[in-house]
């Protein structure tokens, strides 16, 4: 994977896993809604009642994608791979936790780092493409999803988008929301500064929308949004991925 990938992998240290499902459900008002419209979502374009092999990349955390969506599907196993050791950690104690331990396949690293010759029939990816600098970045993550799916088969994506600096009632309401979780002004203008300097998403949906069609995927229909988070439905076109 590119260095830029490596580097936006090392961001999620020992302190950062370490908060990371609290911060997160503060950062993205609606975390537990986005995470069941998104299972429900891929139950629709799937089927209800299948059996299903879905590729969760970025899982660490929480491994909320999977305990979401394998509660709704039985049939359905997943492959969770993250590059970040300490958040694939936390990812496996959840999966234990909550019984999905032995319907997970637990890959340490990047997509790319999977067999080219197995197809998953869906794939996720969530909170991964804005902290990945620069389009090509997020370009090759979105190209090696697209060799992994089967043709037509539905990706998941969600993350945010616009460029935090360019919507400055959004960025305002943000720090609200952390102010209405406790947080002093001191530190509410510290997250907002680190907020500003942190990531790097996609300039607004159109930008989305672009990304998928350079990669391989049809027009994405939008299915949630907050502040600056969006989540797409997508699928796999159903020719042969290009190269890179």
């Amino acid at each position: 994977m590119p260095a830029t990938t490596t580097d936006a992998a090392q961001k999620f240290d020992l302190s950062r896993a370490s908060e990371y499902e609290t911060q997160s459900r503060i950062a993205l008002a609606g975390y537990e809604a986005c995470h069941e419209l998104a299972a429900a979502m891929l139950a629709v374009a799937l089927g209800t009642g299948t059996t299903a092999e879905i590729l969760v990349a970025g899982a660490g955390g929480g491994a909320q994608e999977i305990v979401t969506a394998g509660t709704l599907e039985p049939g359905w196993r997943f492959t969770a791979v993250d590059p970040s050791p300490p958040m694939m950690e936390l990812a496996i104690a959840r999966l234990k936790e909550r019984g999905f331990l032995d319907r997970t396949e637990v890959h340490l690293g990047f997509v790319d780092d999977l067999p080219a010759s197995k197809r998953f029939d869906a794939a996720t990816l969530i909170g991964v493409l804005h902290h990945l600098p620069g389009v090509d970045a997020k370009r090759a993550i979105l190209r090696s999803l697209a060799k992994r799916l089967k043709p037509g088969a539905p990706l998941i994506l969600a993350g945010n988008r616009y460029a935090y600096a360019s919507q400055p009632l959004l960025l305002a309401a943000w720090g609200e929301r952390w102010r209405m979780k406790g947080a002093a002004p001191a530190e509410v203008e510290a997250k907002l500064s680190k907020i500003l300097q942190g990531a790097d998403p996609p300039a607004s949906d159109e930008a989305v929308a672009a990304l998928l069609e350079q990669t391989d995927f049809a027009p994405p229909t939008q299915f949630f949004s907050s502040l600056f988070w969006g989540a797409w439905l997508t699928r796999r076109s159903n020719e042969d991925p290009t190269s890179d």
